[in-house]
């Protein structure tokens, strides 16, 4: 919609890994990828629709010691 092409283009993707929410933004990001190749003149208004934006976050490692990432163990004063 931000590119005035819905409609006119009949897209099909296929994701692998990750979850529901993190498959639809990789898809987001590979249509407005696919679409800027297509029409240079997008990438604008594809930019500032934020469409071009990476989620870049990752799982945090698992410390030794604790239980998870950030979960600590149960603490006891006596």
């Amino acid at each position: 919609e931000a590119a005035d092409m819905a409609g006119r283009l009949d897209i099909t993707a296929l994701a692998c890994g990750g979850g529901v929410s993190g498959q639809a933004g990789a898809m987001r990001l590979a249509i407005a990828r696919a679409l800027i190749k297509f029409n240079p003149e997008l990438r604008s208004a594809m930019k500032k629709g934020g469409y071009l934006t990476v989620d870049e976050r990752k799982v945090e490692r698992k410390k030794y010691g604790r239980p998870k990432a950030r979960k600590r163990f149960q603490f006891s004063k006596r």
